[in-house]
């Protein structure tokens, strides 16, 4: 087991009142695992993230990373946010090499690393390109380059491929899923997508409204490697289905009378 979330809750004071965006929830994510987490906006998917990450504590509960408390910021992992937040004034090169300067490492090897890793999401040659200068699907693949740098164990991703076109977006998780299997780390990956959850995923995380709370927790036993052409078969179909059906009983789906 890598991650252990144990009675994690978190409320927010504002000056209308005291929010919960997450009731005390309780989940057990294990190394190399590919777990989606979906539900509405507002249930406290990204807050759950940010907690993980130790970029904000837990009103109560506690988290473990290798069966230590999360405590802060914690060095072993890498965060891709929905927005790929990209330093205009720096080119592709120099923002991926962010991590380098903040955390003081061997800029050889990691400017290697860098361009290892701008390879293998064919961003060859676009090194000395800056940020306005790229597409959308662009921008984010030199923000999970820049999260994966220093060659974290657990990768955070929070709704990462939400502003993008089709097209790109598939073509995003063919490229995220081939990367998981040549380079295996543990992957938490928000999304209000229940298809790409269930393309994506071995576990996907079913929330609630606000106040979150975990309501169902679905395996997927799809074989991989995965390619586009399953989700056009019945198991892929059952398992949206399944998960459909659970925001339908939680009234977050609605079917017009």
């Amino acid at each position: 087991m890598l991650i252990n979330i144990d009675a994690v809750s978190k409320t927010y004071e504002t000056r209308g009142g005291a929010i919960t965006a997450l009731e005390p929830l309780d989940l057990d994510i294990h190394e190399h695992e590919f777990v989606s987490i979906v539900g509405p906006s507002g249930c406290g998917k990204s807050t759950l993230l940010m907690i993980l990450s130790g970029l904000i504590a837990p009103s109560s509960g506690v988290v473990r990373i290798d069966d230590r408390p999360v405590e802060g910021p914690h060095p072993k992992l890498g965060f891709v946010f929905q927005q790929d937040v990209l330093l205009d004034w720096r080119t592709v090169l120099q923002n991926v090499m962010l991590q380098c300067d903040i955390r003081r490492l061997d800029r050889t090897a990691m400017e290697r690393r860098a361009r290892d890793l701008l390879h293998i999401v064919k961003l060859s040659g676009f090194e000395h390109r800056y940020p306005h200068e790229l597409s959308g699907g662009m921008r984010q693949r030199v923000s999970i380059c820049r999260a994966l740098l220093h060659d974290p164990d657990l990768l955070l991703m929070d709704e990462p491929f939400g502003a993008l076109d089709a097209f790109t977006r598939d073509q995003l998780n063919i490229d995220l899923l081939k990367f998981w299997h040549e380079t295996p780390k543990t992957i938490v990956f928000v999304t209000h997508s229940i298809p790409e959850a269930v393309f994506l995923s071995d576990r996907v995380v079913v929330m609630t409204p606000r106040p979150g709370r975990v309501e169902d927790i679905v395996t997927i036993d799809l074989p991989r490697p995965r390619r586009l052409a399953i989700r056009d078969s019945s198991e892929f179909g059952a398992y949206t289905r399944r998960i459909t059906s659970i925001f339908e009983s939680v009234g977050v789906l609605q079917e017009v009378a």
